[in-house]
């Protein structure tokens, strides 16, 4: 099986279950100000604007966002999509658990049954179609 030795990704902090909401109000919403993010996150929660701004500000310290002002208003974007994100989570797990190896954390999936068939099959089309060029 195919290993990496070095994650040439940097490691950040990770997200608590509120972070990954404002997060994904932020990925979903696009650059937006605080009022924005506050909108959409306080439709699950009861939390005041001032919560979401320390939030966001503690998401910048982080790296996952960055703002620019407009105006008196400070506007949040995230610093990568949110799949990308994603990927290099997963190849922190990949360096960690599976000593590096991709077919080794894609075997454990399927022998604990992750994966559904059908989930298996588009992955073995997507794969085909990589190496078909397309």
């Amino acid at each position: 099986m195919t290993k990496r030795t070095r994650s040439d990704a940097r490691v950040r902090a990770p997200l608590t279950e509120l972070e990954n909401e404002v997060m994904q109000a932020v990925w979903d919403t696009g650059p937006c100000p605080v009022e924005a993010v506050h909108q959409v996150v306080s439709r699950k929660r009861d939390l005041k604007e001032t919560s979401v701004r320390t939030i966001l500000r503690r998401l910048e310290q982080k790296g996952y966002l960055r703002h620019e002002e407009k105006g008196r208003a400070y506007v949040y974007r995230a610093v990568e999509p949110a799949r990308s994100l994603a990927a290099r989570a997963v190849r922190q797990i990949i360096d960690s658990f599976c000593q590096g190896s991709v077919e080794e954390l894609v075997s454990g999936m399927v022998e604990a049954k992750v994966l559904s068939k059908g989930e298996l099959e588009t992955l073995e089309e997507f794969v085909r179609n990589r190496k078909g060029g397309k």
